[in-house]
């Protein structure tokens, strides 16, 4: 600490002091500070390897940090992330299994750095919260999917109008739009049953996540079709990623009474245009698909590189 400016110094030292659980994400959401009051909450520490989502599950798994409010927990963290890093500042209510009740806010930079602060507001009064936690319960089952947990159809939608405005607005912004298909769905639903199906789905969602930054987002939009949206990457690392994810889908293996069963998927990747409407992009990404398919699936095909 001596050797930093003195503003600096002092600076962390009030934040080292302070009773507010403060902690600073990385734009790879990697937890670069926390102070001594987030640590012990959330009992973790700055490694420069955990993530938030690497953090919220081991929390979870030994109850403690927040309040799981779903028995499926893939499915919690897939929708708790859906939500996270999409808007320049955000504030919610949250309960720790200490039985705290805390109020959470995230600060997020253009650069993708986010600045969390909470307040124990357990000694607050409490009315209306049980009608206040019932609506944010009711908005967030309204934004997903109930099986996945990942963004549903209209809020994956809604989040590719604001990427696409986004787009009007920022010159420099980039956005590479993705829509996947699981191949032969059907004959893993008819030979093994829905419920494996259902599986089946859910290692998928958990998959796409695993593959997407904080400022991404990914949702469920019927079926076995999904949607990506890479946000800020060019066509041609969007497709690296996309093939990342399709080589991860060939080494997993979801269903543990069918060690050998395997699945895979296609996609159909375009970069949207600034004056692209929603419609339009994904139009172009389902023709891009359909390329993907008919070329044997189990690939990545993209479309639109040279008029983007």
């Amino acid at each position: 600490m001596d050797a930093l400016p003195h503003d600096q110094a002092q600076l962390l030292a009030l934040h080292e002091a302070s009773p507010q659980l403060l902690a600073v994400f990385d734009e790879g959401d990697v937890l670069r500070y926390a102070n001594p009051a987030f640590r012990a909450a959330f009992h973790t520490a700055p490694d420069g390897q955990t993530t938030w989502l690497m953090m919220m599950r081991a929390n979870a798994l030994a109850a403690r940090g927040s309040v799981v409010s779903n028995p499926d927990l893939e499915a919690w963290l897939a929708a708790a992330a859906s939500r996270r890093g999409k808007l320049p500042f955000r504030a919610f209510e949250a309960d720790l299994a200490d039985g705290r009740w805390i109020w959470m806010s995230e600060t997020l930079l253009p650069s993708g750095w986010m600045y969390c602060s909470a307040s124990d507001i357990t000694a607050l009064k409490t009315g209306g919260r049980a009608l206040r936690q019932e609506r944010d319960r009711a908005l967030r089952a309204a934004q997903s999917d109930a099986m996945t947990g990942l963004s549903n159809r209209a809020h994956v939608l809604q989040l590719l109008d604001e990427q696409l405005q986004r787009l009007r607005e920022q010159p420099q912004a980039r956005l590479a739009v993705v829509l996947l298909d699981l191949d032969r769905f059907k004959q893993i639903n008819d030979g093994l049953g829905h419920e494996a199906g259902d599986r089946v789905l859910c290692d998928f969602a958990r998959q796409l996540q695993l593959s997407t930054r904080r400022g991404d987002a990914c949702g469920r939009l019927g079926g076995e079709e999904f949607m990506l949206l890479l946000a800020d990457v060019e066509a041609t690392q969007g497709q690296l990623i996309v093939e990342r994810l399709l080589q991860r889908l060939r080494e997993a293996r979801p269903l543990a009474e069918h060690p050998m069963l395997a699945y895979s998927a296609s996609a159909g990747l375009t970069p949207a245009r600034p004056t692209d409407s929603a419609r339009e992009v994904y139009q172009r990404a389902d023709r891009a698909l359909y390329q993907a398919k008919a070329a044997g699936r189990d690939r990545c095909c993209v479309l639109g590189t040279e008029a983007a």
